[in-house]
Order: C-alpha cells, then structure tokens, then sequence
C-alpha cells in the first residue's frame, strides 16, 4: 500500500490510553438546531468562534487525540491567524474530515436510508489532506422499526461504508467507520443488539471484501442500548450487551473502537463507557470514544456565544474530557460530577 507507513502513523497519534476523539463535525442543520437552543445565531462567524474556542482549550490535548471537523472549518482560521487544523496539531490533536453528505431514504427499500458523498470523494480527500486532515469519518445510519433495517438495506450500506474506507486508505487517510444503530423507539436492548450485530458482521465482511486493511482503519459504533421508549439500561447491562456484539463482529486486527454518544446525556455516555471498560480490559481493541454532543453540550451551554464566557466555556470542556479519560481508564463514579 503507497500510504502505509502514513497511516501507519496517524494510527499511532489517534489510539493512545486516555485519549480520544471530538466530534465537531455538525452539518449545517444540525449545528443551527444545537445554537438555537441556546439562543446563539448560527453563521459563519458563530461556528468559527466556536470550533476556535473548542481547538484552543489549555490543556484539551492531554484527553483529546484527535477531532472531526466539518468541511467549512477546516479552512477556517483561529483568533491567532492559523487554521484550525494546525491549532489543533499545536495541541497533538490530529486534525480529520467528516466527508459524508447525509443521508436519504433508500430507493425501493421502505425505512431503509443510505448516505450520499462518494462521487468524486477521491478528489475531495486530496484537497482535505492539504488542509491538513489525516483521517475521516464516513457515518451510515439505521433506524429500527417494524421491518427495518432490511437485509437489503444493511448490506447496502455495508457497501458505501466499505467503498469510502478504500477510497480513504488508498488517498493516505485513516478512516473512521460509524455504522449508528439509531437508540429512537421503543425496541428493547436486546432487539438493539440483533441489529447491531448484523450491521457490523455486514460491514466487515464488505470491508474485507474491498481490500480495506483493518489494522489501518477505526471503528465508530453505537453501544448497545433500549430504545428511548424503554426503560434505561444500567451501564453494567450497556456494558454486558456491547461488548457481546463486539466480541462476536469486530476482528482482533481493528485497533481501536471509539464508541458515539448516539442521544446519550454527557453523564449516561461517561457512565456507559466506563462500565465497558471495566468489563473489557483484556479487549484486542482499545475502547475509547468519539462524542460530539456529549463532550460538547455542556460547554455550548455555558458559552451562549459570548465572548466573555469563553474560559468558563473551555474549563466545562475539560472537565468533561477529564471525566471521560476516566472512563476510558474504567475509573469514573458518578461522585466525580
């Protein structure tokens, strides 16, 4: 492979013990929808004043290895004149891309969606990469309904996830893989599991297919959790139940996995994955993660875009860092909030 010893490295700068990745990488919808409920209008100058005060936090790389950003802020500048990608490796952050374009209901294929953004990836990758990016995020998503996700539509899916990691690793970036099993509805915790399971056996198996070399790639998945109609699951059942999956899908060559939040609460999310790391330290993976709103939220509350708020902002930011290092190390308790 012409970008091995590339990868090779930014593996080694993303999976470190205590450390992991900030998702910053909201769509334009969905950072408007995130600002409104704060009272923050969202435009250009809002997001760069935000995603500045997240890459220029004090201290934010002793927790943080890497960060998502979107394709607006990875050109953009910080207060002190450098992109926010070099900002962020001033920190030992590695800088990456999300490069996926959203999703859109699967033609033929009822409750099924599928993700667009794979035509002239390639090409796209390459101007990120003198950017400054090192790695991407490509994100599939399957709701669970009555008859979804379909057989049909999971190996569809498989397949873009697959397709974009080759893409990916032959340009010279790390891929991210996030195959979201959504939490919304009322299936119970066990019926998450069923389609977690298939979804990732699915995508691996396309992965295989497609050459992608697992020990140059990282994997995002969602735990394994009761719909939002249910009951809550304790973080020992959380635990018990994703790390089954994992165990029986992802192969001992994928270094590590970076679990999402996926419309966790900051604390559910730090309580769930401490429980996996307790319950997982003689994993062949490293189990760390890969939030965005769950690192992010609190601190967006404090900041309410201003300028003032900027250092409380940054404090609340580390403090959820720290709290989810502890987790990663399987140290957390709730008396730490």
């Amino acid at each position: 492979m012409q970008y091995a010893t590339e990868l090779e490295t930014t593996i080694k700068d993303l999976v470190q013990t205590g450390r992991g990745v900030l998702a910053a990488d909201e769509s334009m919808p969905t950072i408007k929808k995130r600002f409104d409920a704060v009272g923050i209008a969202s435009s250009a100058a809002s997001r760069r004043a935000w995603r500045n005060l997240l890459v220029t936090t004090p201290g934010l790389g002793e927790y943080i290895s890497g960060i998502i950003l979107f394709d607006e802020s990875l050109g953009q500048k910080a207060d002190d004149g450098s992109t926010l990608a070099q900002c962020a490796w001033a920190q030992n952050i590695v800088p990456g891309i999300k490069v996926d374009q959203g999703k859109i209901p699967l033609a033929l294929s009822s409750g099924d969606l599928i993700t667009q953004g794979l035509d002239g990836l390639a090409e796209r990758l390459r101007i990120y990469k003198a950017q400054g990016a090192r790695f991407a995020k490509w994100r599939e998503v399957y709701e669970i309904g009555a008859k979804a996700p379909t057989p049909h539509g999971i190996e569809a899916n498989a397949e873009m996830l697959a397709r974009y990691a080759a893409v990916c690793q032959a340009e010279g970036l790390v891929p991210i893989v996030e195959p979201e099993v959504l939490m919304d509805g009322e299936h119970d915790i066990d019926r998450h599991a069923a389609v977690t399971e298939a979804v990732q056996q699915a995508g691996f198996n396309a992965l295989y297919r497609h050459h992608v070399v697992f020990e140059l790639m990282l994997l995002k998945p969602n735990m394994v959790l009761p719909g939002k109609g249910c009951r809550r699951a304790p973080a020992a059942e959380v635990a018990q139940a994703t790390l089954k999956v994992l165990r029986r899908t992802v192969p001992a060559a994928v270094p590590s996995i970076h679990f999402l939040s996926g419309g966790q609460t900051p604390e559910e999310a730090t309580e769930n994955l401490n429980g996996i790391n307790q319950q997982g330290p003689n994993s062949p993976w490293r189990l760390s993660l890969s939030y965005g709103r769950a690192l992010q939220q609190p601190a967006l509350n404090v900041w309410m875009g201003q300028t003032g708020n900027q250092m409380a902002a940054q404090q609340a930011l580390l403090k959820r860092a720290r709290l989810n290092q502890l987790a990663m190390l399987g140290e957390y308790h709730d008396g730490l909030e």
